[in-house]
């Protein structure tokens, strides 16, 4: 007679620890931890449609690299939409999210949309000069960036760009910042 076990809980692939001996979710509750601030990383597709359309991303994943020559870095998601963009298109824009400029992170952070071009309609931007990416109203800062390498890091790719134009839109304001899975306010 056979007889029978208890059946064992799911364990979620996130819970598995890599070689190293890390999880996924071991790793991401340590980098939760780590404050970051939020930018909306823009980028002008001139084959879609007629006029072509604008992509919009959030990222946390976003530093200065070079003061000599300007450099940033931004980490995307390999194979998302922003991803495929600017591995075809060479310029691209960012900007420095304000505090009060959280639904709009909110916004472009939801997954598997179909279209951007309603995420942008009731939103304030200026149309950069270098890239004809969307600069956001109301930003900290804006910059328009040309791309000088891509590193392929695990499941992300590293877009590193020279910034070839600075705005100072909004000089009142605190950065939106992440911290522990949510948008924060400093102090």
């Amino acid at each position: 007679m056979l007889q029978k076990t208890p059946a064992s809980p799911p364990v979620s692939d996130l819970a598995v620890p890599h070689a190293e001996g890390v999880s996924n979710d071991e790793f991401r509750a340590a980098m939760s931890r780590l404050a970051a601030g939020v930018v909306l990383v823009t980028a002008h597709d001139p084959d879609d449609g007629p006029r072509g359309e604008d992509v919009g991303m959030t990222a946390t994943a976003f530093l200065s690299v070079s003061l000599d020559p300007p450099l940033v870095m931004v980490s995307l998601r390999n194979g998302s939409r922003m991803d495929d963009l600017l591995a075809e298109v060479p310029v691209w824009a960012v900007s420095v999210l304000a505090e009060s400029q959280r639904h709009v992170a909110g916004r472009f952070a939801m997954k598997g949309r179909v279209s951007d071009r309603l995420l942008f309609a009731d939103l304030p931007y200026t149309r950069g000069e270098v890239s004809g990416a969307p600069l956001m109203g109301g930003a900290l800062a804006t910059l328009e960036c040309r791309t000088e390498n891509r590193v392929v890091a695990g499941d992300h790719t590293l877009v590193i760009g020279r910034v070839l134009s600075v705005g100072l839109p909004s000089g009142e304001g605190e950065p939106l910042t992440y911290f522990r899975g949510k948008y924060r306010r400093l102090g």
